[in-house]
């Protein structure tokens, strides 16, 4: 006969293991709680730990039958009982608090949950889904549904998960710790879908560290809230399956694009301008928006959660959370499927270059540079006083492949723009001499970074091959968007920084001094075709006294209007995918400012309408010319006709498809100055269709042109036999489409119509202006 009361006396729990785990500084939960064999074969032990409680019963987890009655160890709620049973049985927790009682599954009766694969992948640097079981994640185990935590701090002591189911008590649910991977988990048997939580960590010595983020946190609380949100449990049931098979060729390099980027936080607010909208509201306003407008993508500044407004995004804590400010994550898939619903994609702006110092984020996680280099003068960025990712520990590589393929997978994006790449490449970049860490040979090369970039464009482009990976890359870096296998980095496009510079520059002259810089406009065609481009007029671009872009422009305000028209018709007719941010496509007055809405009274005025007009137009014209997009990355797709002149402001090209014949010409006059009678060679003689003429009177202009078609005549110029008489108008930019008499006369652009889902109708009738106002009669 078992005699329990002896067992008991014998192996109870001491007292400095009860003060352990009062005081919190327990690390071993495993080793106690749930059921453990004893001295005796015959007799089990079952601990736990649940403070509040007064009494706590064991029973079995079929019938709820009583086996046991738990002994109170401490006043805390510390209970331990022994149990006659020669093996290990199924059991519940019947635990009586003063006003309630409750039948629970015990935390500590689940086995090891990590997969034995993951976690060496992990290790490895080439795990692909690390959120699938880092994080929170919702688990079945044993016909039990529950929630996985697990979280990568291989050097702390302890690990606690706390939040509003435990009552934020470190005490209560400590974590597991696979010694191999560094890993610790919990399962936690109940559905905890909406529960905020952060994780407690002890660091090696001892000191308890600030309670920390989840990493990998699907969702996470509005600022200045930071604690983590358990996700919900249901999938989010996509509708977007045409978009998804016909992504490839409407994202191939041969394809006109053209994107609109977008702060969610400032496009457009409601509540007097001091409430943001929802995704929701993007979905039906955005994306109607852009149908009606015509561009082919909406490219989103970061939407990972970050706790400061004024970092636009790019100081992420959540890289896996959408941004609570605008809603929870399905909602942000809502607005990705309806766009994709339009026939629009939508790109993701990125941040794998660092990270931000706030004490519930990654720096010094678990108490050591976990996530960040050990060395400020690799691991800490001085421009934005920021952490700096430790590109060179496999781990890290993991955290930031699965985070990229995250975004694409679980989200549908159609694509990445890695923001501020030069800074990953360059060790020394923006530091002075003494400041940086050469590389192992020497160099100033980041051969981590470099490896981690190749990495991350190979898995993405072999899981999804129709996506477009994107580098903001400043430099002269060679090859970024090569095949890794030819030493490239991988990239499907770069932006073209050095034409977004030398072409504001060049604009923002007086037309007297523009002579003398000529270069800035012939210049970018010299490496133009050496990567893909995409031609970005970005955020940067009007903030931080940049002045907007219409206010780049000189002269007076008729002026800058013209000047600003005759831009955006020379950008839409150069090699290079477009890019434009918000609020320049109808001429936004001052700068940009992410606390507010933008100025949308503006359309109220006939020349934002005409800008806003012409834009619209120029993304009608662009999409129906094959010649404008076709060899954007090929030399056979341009040609200089004009690039001497003596003003140093006119200039004509040619763009070319040349394997449909099409052609265009365009004709930029950067001078206030009207030339009639202007005589330019053409390489083939017919008819030539003015599609775009910057300076029609429904964009705001004087109306001078060329009457909407003009005829090659058998006249030598510019070493042609064929050539042009044209009314060049002042600060004005344009569009001639060559109309093939061999094969026909081609559709004339802008009669092409997009499949539409959603209406456009509503939400352009309230902004003024909006309304689609054609230019020349020939559209």
């Amino acid at each position: 006969m078992v005699n329990l009361s002896d067992i008991s006396a014998r192996e109870t729990l001491a007292q400095h293991t009860i003060d352990a785990i009062v005081g919190g500084t327990c690390c071993d939960y495993f080793s106690l709680f749930g059921i453990h064999a004893t001295g005796s074969p015959e007799v089990k032990v079952i601990r736990a730990f649940l403070p509040g409680a007064v009494q706590v019963d064991i029973v079995g987890a079929a019938d709820d039958e009583p086996l046991a009655s738990a002994a109170r160890l401490h006043d805390d709620g510390l209970f331990e009982a022994f149990v006659a049973s020669r093996g290990f049985f199924p059991y519940r927790l019947r635990v009586h608090y003063p006003l309630a009682t409750v039948t629970v599954v015990d935390t500590y009766g689940f086995g090891v949950q990590l997969g034995e694969m993951d976690c060496y992948l992990f290790n490895q640097g080439t795990q692909e889904r690390a959120w699938e079981f880092l994080g929170a994640n919702h688990r079945r185990v044993d016909g039990i549904d529950g929630v996985l935590f697990a979280v990568w701090a291989p050097n702390a002591s302890r690990v606690a998960i706390v939040g509003d189911f435990n009552h934020w008590d470190d005490r209560v649910h400590v974590l597991r710790k696979n010694h191999e991977c560094g890993i610790w988990e919990l399962f936690i048997p109940t559905d905890l879908s909406g529960c905020h939580y952060k994780f407690a960590i002890t660091a090696a010595g001892g000191s308890q560290l600030p309670l920390r983020a989840d990493p990998f946190a699907r969702r996470m609380q509005l600022r200045p809230s930071t604690a983590s949100v358990v996700s919900g449990k249901g999938a989010y049931s996509w509708q977007d399956q045409q978009w998804m098979q016909e992504r490839g060729d409407r994202q191939r390099r041969d394809a006109p694009i053209s994107i609109y980027e977008v702060h969610l936080g400032s496009w457009r607010r409601t509540g007097n301008g001091q409430e943001f909208l929802t995704y929701q509201d993007f979905a039906e306003q955005l994306v109607q928006y852009v149908v009606d407008m015509g561009f082919s993508h909406i490219q989103l500044m970061p939407v990972s959660e970050h706790p400061f407004d004024g970092s636009w995004g790019y100081q992420p804590i959540g890289m896996f959370a959408p941004s609570s400010r605008f809603g929870d994550p399905d909602g942000l898939r809502h607005l990705i499927d309806t766009a994709h619903r339009n026939s629009i994609g939508v790109l993701l702006d990125w941040v794998p270059g660092h990270f931000p110092t706030d004490e519930h984020g990654l720096g010094v996680f678990d108490g050591t540079s976990l996530y960040e280099h050990a060395d400020p003068r690799r691991g800490f960025h001085p421009d934005w006083n920021t952490l700096i990712f430790d590109y060179d520990r496999p781990e890290v590589v993991s955290y930031l492949l699965s985070n990229a393929l995250y975004w694409l997978s679980e989200f549908h994006f159609d694509g990445l723009r890695f923001d501020a790449v030069a800074s990953m490449l360059y060790l020394d970049y923006s530091r002075k001499a003494g400041e940086w860490l050469a590389n192992e040979y020497g160099g100033r090369e980041n051969l981590g970074a470099i490896k981690l970039l190749r990495l991350v464009n190979e898995r993405a482009y072999h899981h999804y091959p129709d996506i477009m990976m994107i580098a903001e890359e400043s430099t002269a870096w060679p090859g970024v968007t090569h095949m890794t296998s030819s030493g490239g980095l991988g990239f499907g496009y770069k932006w073209n920084l050095g034409w977004m510079n030398d072409t504001l520059r060049y604009m923002a002259r007086d037309s007297i001094h523009k002579q003398y810089h000529a270069n800035e406009i012939t210049f970018g065609l010299f490496y133009a075709f050496n990567e893909n481009f995409v031609l970005p007029i970005s955020h940067d671009e009007v903030v931080h006294g940049k002045c907007s872009l219409l206010e780049k422009m000189p002269g007076d305000d008729w002026q800058k209007f013209a000047n600003l028209r005759a831009f955006l018709t020379f950008m839409w007719s150069h090699p290079g995918k477009k890019l434009l941010f918000m609020g320049c496509e109808f001429a936004q007055r001052i700068e940009w400012n992410h606390d507010q809405s933008l100025d949308w009274h503006l359309l109220s005025d006939g020349r934002h309408t005409g800008i806003q007009s012409l834009v619209r137009d120029l993304n009608r014209v662009y999409d129906a010319l094959p010649a404008l997009y076709t060899h954007d990355a090929d030399y056979r797709g341009f040609e200089w006709l004009e690039a001497a002149h003596p003003s140093g402001a006119v200039f004509v090209f040619a763009r070319r498809d040349p394997d449909s014949g099409a052609m265009a010409i365009i004709a930029c006059n950067f001078t206030p100055t009207v030339y009639e009678n202007f005589r330019v060679g053409v390489p083939e003689p017919g008819d030539y269709l003015e599609c775009i003429n910057s300076n029609s009177e429904f964009y705001g202009g004087t109306g001078q042109g060329n009457l909407g078609r003009l005829s090659a005549e058998a006249c030598d110029s510019h070493n042609r036999p064929w050539s042009l008489q044209l009314t060049l108008p002042p600060l004005a930019t344009l569009v001639l489409q060559w109309e093939q008499e061999a094969s026909g006369n081609q559709k004339a652009p802008g009669n092409q119509e997009k499949a539409t889902v959603v209406d456009a109708e509503p939400f352009a009738e309230s902004l003024p202006g909006s309304k689609q106002s054609r230019g020349p009669e020939t559209l």
